[in-house]
C-alpha cells in the first residue's frame, strides 16, 4: 500500500475510508469489511455520529490496532470542553488515535488546536490535522501553534486542484487528505471523456482513475461509500500508476470549482450544533 510521510515521521496510508453521512448500522459493516479487504485507514469524526460503530467495526475485523491508522475529528462544540479527546476515544473504544483534526474554524478553534497539541504530549493522539482551515485560519494556526499540523482535509478533485493551497501546505510539509474527492459525485465530473479514455487504457472506471489522480498529486484519499462492493472498487486503484501525459490530460479539465462554500453564517452555526452521540 502506498504510504505518505508527514511531517513528524508518521507515516499514513494514501488511501482510507470516509464514513461522511455514512449510518453507524452501514459504517460498522463497510468500516469491517474495508479492513479485511487491506485498508488501513478509516477516517471519522465527532459530527459522524458513527464513532462507536467505527471502533465496533475496528475491533471486529481482527486486525491489530497498531496496522490501522484511525483518523477523527474535533468538533466545533467540543472545542472547550477539556474531556474531548478522551469522550472521543471512548467512543472509538481506543487508547489514541493516529490523527486528530479541529473540524471547524469556529470561535475558539485555537483552544480546540491547543487542546490536540496537549493530547499529543500525552500519548493520546499521535498527529494533528486540521479541517477547512484555508486561508486566514490556516495562517492564524501557523502562527500560534506549538506543534505545526501534519494534514489539512480540504475538498479537492480534478475540477479543483487546490493548488494555491498545495503551495502553502508544501512549506511546511503539510499534507492535503480530500474530501469530495469526486466532486460530490458530480456526474459531469464523473463523465469527462479523459476518464473513460484512461479507464479504457487501464482497464479501470472513471471513478478509479480519478481516485488514482489523488494519489498522483500526492494526495491522500478517502472515499465514503455504504455498498461494500464500491468499498472494493475504490480499493482497487493501486496496481497501476498514471503517466505525466495523462495527468496532463486530467489537469486540461480544472475549472477551480467548488462544491461546498461555507458562509460566515454556518460558521457561527457550527458553534452551537453539538452532535446527538451514537449511544
Amino acid at each position: 500500500m502506498k504510504k505518505i510521510l508527514l511531517n513528524n515521521g508518521s507515516m499514513m496510508p494514501a488511501v482510507g475510508i470516509g464514513t461522511f453521512m455514512i449510518s453507524p448500522k452501514d459504517a460498522e459493516i463497510c468500516v469491517c469489511e474495508a479492513l479485511k479487504m487491506g485498508y488501513r485507514l478509516v477516517d471519522t469524526a465527532n459530527a459522524y455520529v458513527n464513532e462507536r460503530a467505527v471502533g465496533r467495526a475496528i475491533k471486529a475485523s481482527g486486525v491489530k490496532r497498531e496496522e490501522i491508522f484511525v483518523s477523527t475529528k474535533i468538533w466545533a462544540t467540543e472545542y472547550l470542553n477539556p474531556n474531548a479527546v478522551e469522550q472521543t476515544l471512548e467512543r472509538l473504544g481506543l487508547d489514541y488515535v493516529d490523527l486528530l483534526f479541529i473540524h471547524q474554524p469556529t470561535e475558539h478553534y485555537m483552544e480546540g488546536y491547543k487542546m490536540i497539541e496537549k493530547a499529543v504530549k500525552n500519548g493520546k493522539v499521535k498527529s494533528i490535522g486540521i479541517s477547512n482551515c484555508e486561508g486566514k485560519y490556516l495562517d492564524n494556526i501557523l502562527v500560534n501553534c506549538e506543534i505545526k499540523p501534519q494534514v489539512m482535509q480540504a475538498e479537492a478533485h480534478p475540477y479543483f486542484t487546490q493548488a494555491d493551497l498545495m503551495s502553502e501546505l508544501n512549506k511546511y510539509g503539510i499534507k492535503l487528505m480530500s474530501w469530495y474527492p469526486l466532486g460530490h459525485s458530480d456526474v459531469s465530473l464523473i463523465n469527462e471523456p479523459v476518464f473513460a479514455e484512461l479507464g479504457k487504457k487501464y482497464g479501470k472506471s472513471p471513478i478509479q482513475i480519478i481516485l488514482r489522480w489523488h494519489l498522483e498529486m500526492g494526495f491522500c484519499v478517502i472515499p465514503g461509500t455504504s455498498k461494500v462492493n464500491h468499498v472494493r472498487d475504490n480499493f482497487d486503484i493501486q496496481d497501476f500508476s498514471l503517466t505525466n501525459e495523462d495527468m496532463e490530460k486530467i489537469a486540461k479539465i480544472n475549472k477551480n470549482k467548488r462544491y461546498y462554500y461555507r458562509t460566515d453564517e454556518m460558521l457561527k452555526s457550527f458553534a452551537t450544533m453539538k452532535p446527538s452521540y451514537e449511544k
